[in-house]
């Protein structure tokens, strides 16, 4: 039985409304530990084909509401339960003003052309499945039912640091194509643990990039060339964001040149 299976009958019973104000079904949890909890919704969707995959915390309480909802409506309909699932994750992954800044930085630093494309759009094609999205930790977790935000490192909490070394670790395996992008430290700590770990090939996991957050606008401005040296505010150092550039752009070279090696070998 796999992890949808168990829950099936639990999103039959699901109570948007309830669950959107904070109360939780008792049937979803799947996992304790003191004042934090885990609990499913529906982001077992893998895109197998993938060549980018990003990767942000865990998902919210609305991001996980959407795809709850999605996948009882879908369910419901009579779908079978892979495509439900699919059209899940799709209804509640990353859109809007940080997909376009992280197209927009992408598209700088050249990681299209890694897969002989002309822009980093193309990966956000839904008929193609190039993009997979997930977390570090899959499935939703809360502290006293509000949003973890990582104020104790996934790593160093015994039950989030498993979820990294099995979920997520499964996801690095079933995606052997992609580059995978992370959305923050914590993130990236996670990336770089499973590429210590040898479950995640380190060259492919890009790391430098600012996070695509409409609070990080200017060093998205200034990270593209939207926005000169002289132009920044003394929030934000450009010094920092070159010595960053400078390694994304070290590590897409080196992707794009084993690319090459691959097609003609």
């Amino acid at each position: 039985m796999t992890i949808s299976q168990k829950f099936a009958d639990a999103i039959k019973k699901y109570n948007d409304t309830l669950y959107r104000s904070g109360v939780s079904n008792p049937d979803l949890i799947m996992a304790r530990s003191g004042n934090l909890t885990v609990e499913y919704a529906p982001f077992d969707h893998f895109a197998t084909d993938a060549e980018l995959a990003i990767v942000g915390l865990t998902p919210g309480r609305v991001q996980a509401a959407n795809a709850l909802t999605s996948l009882k409506r879908e369910l419901a309909r009579g779908a079978p339960l892979d495509r439900a699932l699919a059209i899940a994750k799709q209804t509640a992954s990353f859109s809007g003003p940080m997909r376009a800044n992280l197209i927009a930085m992408l598209d700088e630093v050249g990681l299209p052309e890694v897969f002989g494309r002309q822009s980093s759009s193309a990966f956000f094609d839904e008929s193609e499945q190039l993009v997979h999205f997930t977390s570090s930790l899959r499935y939703p977790v809360y502290v006293a039912g509000e949003n973890y935000s990582g104020n104790t490192s996934p790593l160093r909490h015994p039950l989030l640091r498993k979820m990294i070394e099995t979920h997520l670790a499964e996801e690095a395996a079933a995606l052997p194509r992609a580059v995978w992008v992370p959305l923050g430290k914590h993130a990236e700590a996670a990336l770089l643990h499973l590429a210590d770990g040898g479950v995640l090939d380190r060259s492919k996991v890009l790391t430098g990039l600012p996070h695509p957050s409409g609070a990080n606008a200017e060093r998205i401005a200034y990270f593209v060339g939207r926005k000169s040296r002289d132009q920044l505010s003394t929030k934000t150092n450009p010094d920092l964001i070159d010595d960053a550039k400078t390694q994304v752009l070290s590590q897409i070279s080196g992707l794009r040149r084993n690319a090459t090696s691959s097609r003609t070998a």
